[in-house]
């Protein structure tokens, strides 16, 4: 891909403001309340306008919510056709771009400096954290990506985990057995900390790079650098070694504590379910950097921003990682239905018969919260869901078409996967353990005369209805004043 593209847009504040000018972003009336408030009103927004909260619960910092909650507003942010999504981040994937290292002078996420020995300050009073669900245990912060370096190679990764807030410089963290994982494991055994940083409020590209499906030694913030088409700027945190973005609004910069655990949930998850309250990791705050003015950005779980920063990345990587083996799949979907992690819609362009259960395995093997895949013809819009029903209702069998396979590992998230179980909690070995389901629903390479034709009226698509449409109205046409008889 071509490292200049200027029309991506690489600044949180300047997509704002341009969401802003097209009317898609609502400035909320002040002092709307942390405690639920906050979040209902982005929930109502959410995929119509980005919400802007001045001074929520009094607080001098505002929240904003909500501003890549549509597909078509993260193309546009990528500065490419919504068509083009998907190969676009996916090219940025495959060739990332290294970042560059600013000097403190030079990052605004340094111009205020707040230090946390001796409790010299409090990370409650300093940020606006939302408490989003009815059951959820607390504040949480939803939107901090999370940045920590491998303590053998020093290599560093982003993700996004749940933060819950325990205590004026103490969060309680989730994460789920990948790559952050790895590192505060490899840094335990050593019965030592782990450095990270928690970067809130960056830009929309940086924040879709941080969900990227990358090898355990690939920085999602190159992947960043790629596509905004030129190296990301970042600086070093001031307490630890982690290399956080220059141009985010706030970084929190922490160690995971070993040999530490403590209580965190219940929590609203994206399946739409809440996860339990376990013990689960803590990171002591050692510092909190910001620029003058920042803006603290929030996440609504389960909703469309939730969703679509996870799903995109990962049909990035399952059309990849499918096409490999497969090239005539032409296109897939992770479906809203299906909380944009558990089923998957693939279109195919079929040349064999049995090949799109091939398809539907591979698929199941690119990622493992994957539960259900649905194969469609190339006809078929994989992103109407009617279409898909259709295509599900029209041209699949169930004693024919299904394929089931039992005992596989899925997401730990999924509540389904916990009956049985004692008080719905299995231990760790067993958790996500459920069953995958594909339908073949592809119609068949030869059938007789017109059995599977699609009907279709010639020149439906091509109608200009602006010109077909009579200005005079239709009362004009049947009588004027127009009554029923």
């Amino acid at each position: 891909m071509a490292h200049l593209h200027t029309a991506a847009h690489t600044s949180l504040r300047g997509w704002l403001r341009h969401l802003a000018a097209s009317d898609r972003l609502a400035a909320i009336r002040p002092g709307v309340a942390l405690e639920h408030e906050l979040a209902a009103i982005a929930k109502r927004l959410d995929g119509r306008q980005a919400a802007l909260f001045p001074h929520p619960g009094g607080h001098p910092m505002p929240v904003i919510s909500g501003f890549m909650s549509r597909r078509a507003w993260i193309a546009e942010a990528m500065g490419v056709p919504e068509a083009r999504l998907l190969q676009h981040f996916r090219a940025a994937a495959e060739k990332p771009l290294a970042w560059r290292e600013v000097d403190p002078a030079a990052a605004p996420v340094q111009q205020i400096v707040h230090r946390f020995a001796g409790g010299a300050a409090d990370i409650r009073a300093l940020l606006p954290v939302p408490t989003h669900s009815e059951h959820d245990h607390g504040a949480y912060i939803t939107a901090g990506l999370v940045i920590a370096r491998n303590p053998r190679t020093g290599v560093q990764n982003v993700s996004i985990n749940r933060i819950q807030i325990h205590g004026p410089d103490r969060l309680g963290i989730l994460i789920l057995p990948r790559h952050l994982h790895a590192f505060f494991a490899a840094a335990e055994a050593q019965d030592e900390a782990l450095e990270v940083a928690i970067a809130i409020g960056v830009d929309p590209l940086t924040a879709l790079a941080s969900q990227a499906i990358a090898p355990i030694d690939c920085d999602e913030l190159e992947i960043a650098g790629a596509l905004h088409g030129q190296p990301l700027p970042v600086v070093k945190c001031l307490t630890n070694q982690v290399r956080v973005p220059a141009e985010a609004e706030i970084v929190i910069e922490g160690r995971l504590l070993p040999r530490v655990r403590e209580p965190e949930g219940p929590f609203g998850e994206f399946p739409k379910y809440y996860s339990a309250r376990e013990e689960r990791e803590v990171i002591a705050i050692d510092a909190v950097t910001h620029r003058r003015d920042p803006v603290f950005h929030t996440i609504v779980p389960a909703e469309m921003e939730h969703l679509l920063l996870g799903a995109i990345p990962r049909e990035a990587t399952l059309l990849a990682h499918l096409q490999r083996s497969f090239p005539n799949v032409t296109d897939v979907h992770l479906t809203v239905g299906g909380v944009a992690r558990y089923h998957l819609v693939v279109q195919l362009r079929k040349t064999r018969e049995g090949q799109a259960k091939n398809v539907m395995l591979g698929a199941f093997a690119g990622h493992y919260d994957v539960k259900q895949v649905i194969v469609v013809d190339e006809d078929v819009d994989i992103h109407d869901a009617n279409e898909v029903e259709w295509a599900v209702a029209t041209r699949f069998q169930a004693d024919r078409d299904l394929v089931v396979i039992a005992g596989a590992q899925g997401s730990a998230l999924d509540p389904s996967t916990t009956v049985g179980f004692a008080g719905n909690k299995p231990s760790p070995e067993w958790q996500g353990y459920g069953a995958k389901m594909g339908l073949d629903a592809t119609k068949p390479l030869a059938s007789a005369e017109h059995v599977f034709t699609r009907v279709r009226i010639p020149g439906e698509r091509d109608v200009d209805l602006a010109q077909a449409v009579a200005a005079t109205g239709a009362a004009a046409l049947v009588g004027t004043p127009l009554q029923a008889e």
